[in-house]
């Protein structure tokens, strides 16, 4: 019989993390209470040294702050650093996971269906040829129902399209989008199948940067967004029925027909010219 491995130190100090980050996030460690290093030393059976390093990676992120005469202290929400990767999925995992995914997509909402808009004036015609290719493997992962190839090509769209807007900024925020998509999936709110509308919106989107249509690309990511707001609300409430504070509804009226066969409407030849401004 094997002997079990020893946690490292770094395991260690990975745990702590993780497990003050989740309490800190749920609210079980409550915003201005007082956090007791020593306690923590005692409780998690780690050094004091980890316990340190746990709380200065907390402090970095804005949720711990160490206050003369009081000691470290759990910072209320608007003190967090709410783009980190860390904290979004620490938030994502409580109990007020709902709200948190409402507040990402909006914010979604905001920079998305622009940079869909810039990326159809800026684009090269290869990165658009592209961008239709990935949406063609996007549809097939999901008539599929390969929820993992699905995930991984869904993340890839969105940072391609936000790459091609040709802004730096709004590329990078590919990180909090991905943690979106994945959030979604890894706490159930993903429909079995995506929906016919939804991929034929990528579809949408593609084409439409690639033809260099800018309005189309904003109305189609637009659209995106919005129905990823109507399907979680959807999903929650039939999950925890009377706990979604006024889940949106889901939409049964498809905004965007497909063929018989269910194939995407994909663009036509590359005829049209595009866009160089």
């Amino acid at each position: 019989m094997k002997t079990p491995k020893a946690e490292s130190p770094t395991d260690r100090h990975t745990s702590l993390v993780q497990s003050l980050g989740l309490a800190i996030a749920e609210g079980s460690l409550a915003p201005n209470s007082v956090v007791r290093l020593d306690e923590l030393e005692a409780q998690h059976k780690v050094s004091r040294s980890v316990v340190r390093e746990a709380a200065r990676v907390l402090s970095s992120k804005g949720m711990l702050a160490s206050r003369r005469r009081f000691g470290t202290v759990v910072q209320p929400e608007e003190a967090w650093n709410l783009y980190d990767p860390q904290v979004i999925r620490w938030r994502l995992a409580s109990s007020r996971r709902l709200e948190q995914l409402q507040a990402l997509n909006e914010l979604r909402g905001a920079i998305e269906p622009q940079a869909a808009r810039l990326a159809a004036g800026r684009a090269s015609w290869d990165a658009g040829s592209d961008l239709v290719s990935l949406a063609a493997r996007l549809w097939s992962a999901g008539q599929r129902g390969d929820s993992d190839d699905f995930l991984r090509l869904d993340v890839e769209f969105h940072a391609a399209v936000l790459k091609a807007s040709g802004n730096a900024m709004f590329a990078q925020f590919q990180t909090l989008v991905a943690e979106v998509l994945t959030g979604r999936t890894e706490h159930g709110l993903m429909p079995h199948l995506p929906h016919h509308e939804a991929l034929q919106l990528h579809v949408d989107v593609a084409s439409a940067i690639q033809r260099g249509e800018a309005a189309a690309a904003h109305a189609a990511m637009s659209r995106i967004v919005e129905q990823f707001a109507e399907e979680v609300g959807h999903i929650w409430s039939e999950h925890h029925q009377g706990e979604a504070p006024d889940a949106p509804r889901q939409q049964t009226t498809p905004q965007h027909t497909t063929e018989a066969d269910g194939a995407p409407q994909l663009p036509p030849s590359a005829s049209s010219s595009h866009a160089d401004s």
